[in-house]
């Protein structure tokens, strides 16, 4: 059995945080994992952040209700549900996710969770798991099935490196620069010719 493992933002969908940073005008929430390694790092810098700005779960949801996933993405998946077994493995939360899911025909999606507390003004988020898209693909290829992997930042690194055929999928130069064993495809049609040849 074949499985694909694609990330979601900047594959799939916008770039959530780069969106809420375009609304609130608040520009130190444009960095995202193409620009931080370490993703807790991230996470702890946009809750102070949003702390300091007074932005809610509530505020984020309804931009993200604002936004559509990229053309191409939900036939993509689509197309790719019916040769392989699919699943979505990002470090996005699912109080974040749905919007996108319901867009892309509620493919199954790993990812973790995020709150916001009143009491303390402040989001709060709970990772499922430290490196957690690497660790799916390990246990994946230990039931013996056969996986192939996208993504564009440096927390897909990882899970690329475990998958058994992996490529990079619009990511910035930067990264591409420092990974050019994953090559870099832009469109969907040539997403779906790799795993053809490759999976």
């Amino acid at each position: 059995m074949k499985v694909v493992c694609l990330d979601m933002e900047g594959v799939l969908t916008p770039e959530i945080w780069q969106h809420v940073a375009k609304r609130t005008a608040i520009q130190e929430l444009n960095l995202t994992t193409r620009d931080v390694k370490d993703y807790r790092e991230l996470m702890d810098r946009r809750v102070v952040i949003c702390a300091k700005h007074g932005v809610t779960l509530e505020t984020i949801q309804g931009f993200i209700g604002e936004l559509e996933v990229f053309d191409g993405a939900r036939e993509a998946l689509d197309w790719i549900r019916e040769r392989y077994q699919l699943v979505i493995l990002s470090d996005t939360f699912s109080e974040f996710a749905d919007h996108f899911m319901k867009q892309l025909g509620r493919p199954t999606l790993f990812c973790h969770n995020i709150s916001y507390n009143p009491g303390r003004g402040r989001l709060e988020y709970f990772l499922r798991q430290d490196n957690a898209k690497a660790k799916a693909v390990q246990a994946m290829k230990a039931l013996n099935l056969r996986v192939g992997a996208a993504g564009d930042s440096y927390n897909d690194i990882h899970m690329l490196k475990e998958a058994d055929v992996a490529t990079f999928f619009r990511a910035p130069d930067s990264i591409k620069g420092e990974f050019p064993q994953y090559g870099n495809l832009q469109s969907y049609d040539e997403l779906k010719e790799f795993f053809t040849k490759s999976l």
